[in-house]
């Protein structure tokens, strides 16, 4: 196994909630040690840059995700990645299908369970929703993200 470790954040799309949790922690570790990278559950926004709200409340917090682009969550992923956070149940279950055996779940949490132990709380989808609706993603994501990097430097 590489020394580097390996994060992967999921959502539906790859164009919301993903990018910015993987803009975010990419901020908060060593990226010679960690590696942060996104993925979707679907196919509809593949190659395609994230959300304007997204990209737009990243800037407002000086992140700039414009360059992110949308790709599809592959089974190969569960070999590649070390830890593998998705945002709603929604996406458990999803993922739960593409998973060929109980290890590779065991790589599944959902990102908020990381602040709210065993609580199972979503990260709403802000997609469509508005500003506000990005703000909140946002910042449940810092929060998330700020325990992930934490536990992992340890």
């Amino acid at each position: 196994m590489s020394s580097k470790q390996k994060i992967l954040m999921v959502c539906l799309g790859n164009i919301c909630r993903s990018p910015l949790a993987e803009a975010l922690l990419r901020t908060k570790v060593d990226p010679n040690k960690i590696e942060v990278d996104s993925a979707g559950l679907d196919s509809y926004h593949l190659g395609e840059p994230p959300c304007l709200s997204s990209i737009q409340i990243a800037a407002a917090n000086g992140l700039d995700i414009s360059g992110l682009r949308a790709r599809a969550f592959e089974v190969a992923d569960f070999d590649k990645f070390d830890k593998i956070y998705i945002m709603d149940h929604l996406n458990k279950e999803l993922i739960e299908k593409k998973a060929r055996n109980v290890k590779d779940m065991e790589k599944v949490t959902l990102i908020l369970n990381e602040i709210f132990p065993d609580e199972d709380i979503e990260v709403p989808d802000s997609y469509q929703k508005g500003q506000s609706a990005a703000q909140l993603v946002y910042e449940m994501l810092d929060k998330a993200t700020t325990a992930i990097a934490k536990k992992i430097q340890n």
